[in-house]
């Protein structure tokens, strides 16, 4: 309720933009460039060193980087107007802000998916756990996603949210944990929905989130998909025991908005991939 009636009242009530505070707008356009990645918008774009243009969001990786993480893109560091607009759709309830940081992570969607097969992209969102969705009033990772996927389907690729995983157990707040006490926190926390696998074989699968740092809660996701959906090449399965396509893999994905601003710094001088030193999820 907290959600609804924030964007609401904001209907009624002056707005000012959640990025930054100018007046009359709950995104100004210097904010909603941030989240485009445009050059002179106070971030250069991702994979361009700061330069001019939006470079396609690169590979991020943390250190330690967690067993089982899958090959990662984010479409931007996690830092000044980007992280205030996280938080304010996250945790304030700016449920305007949705679309925006949803054209964000189909930036990073497109760019996971860059030179795989065909068919339809199946988002699925890491699952936030009942309480928090109960105090926020929304569960932001999948609104994030849905508007994700109509950006996608905008450009002309097929694209929808399969919210497939939950919570199979309850978990610490990840606040003030370490990397290695997340890992612990969330191994074996996540499940497949019945009936998930099913939905998983009619597309391309790729894991959605809003924030990575350490890489534990993605890490735990793509082992909670393995279950019931390995990655095997696509044909695999069709082929006989003794083919050794039998054995190939088609890597597990993932596409966040956000990772550490660490990555950035680090690796201003390479286009493709960033070491993330940890944050916030």
């Amino acid at each position: 309720m907290r959600g609804w009636w924030r964007e609401i009242s904001g209907l009624m009530l002056p707005v000012a933009c959640e990025g930054c505070g100018a007046p009359r707008t709950a995104l100004c356009a210097r904010c909603a460039g941030v989240l485009a990645g445009e050059a002179g918008s106070g971030y250069g774009g991702c994979g361009d060193g700061g330069g001019g243009g939006v470079g396609a969001p690169p590979r991020v990786r943390p250190a330690p980087e967690p067993v089982g993480l899958p090959v990662v893109h984010a479409a931007l560091p996690y830092e000044g107007v980007v992280r205030t607009l996280l938080i304010a759709h996250k945790e304030r309830g700016a449920l305007g802000l949705a679309g925006a940081l949803g054209g964000a992570l189909a930036r990073a969607v497109e760019a996971a998916v860059s030179g795989s097969g065909g068919g339809p992209l199946l988002l699925v969102p890491v699952p936030s756990s009942r309480r928090s969705v109960r105090a926020r009033g929304h569960d932001p990772t999948r609104r994030v996603a849905l508007g994700a996927a109509a950006r996608l389907r905008r450009t002309g690729l097929p694209a929808r949210v399969v919210p497939v995983l939950r919570q199979r157990r309850a978990v610490a707040d990840q606040a003030g944990l370490g990397a290695r006490e997340r890992w612990v926190n969330l191994a074996g926390a996540l499940e497949v929905v019945p009936g998930g696998g099913r939905l998983l074989a009619t597309g391309r699968v790729v894991l959605v989130d809003d924030l990575m740092t350490t890489g534990a809660t993605l890490a735990e996701a793509a082992r909670a998909l393995g279950v019931v959906h390995p990655p095997f090449t696509a044909g695999a399965a069709e082929r006989s025991p003794s083919d050794s396509a039998q054995h190939e893999f088609e890597q597990r994905v993932a596409a966040v908005i956000a990772s550490s601003p660490a990555s950035f710094e680090i690796n201003r001088n390479s286009p493709r991939t960033w070491i993330v030193a940890g944050g916030e999820r």
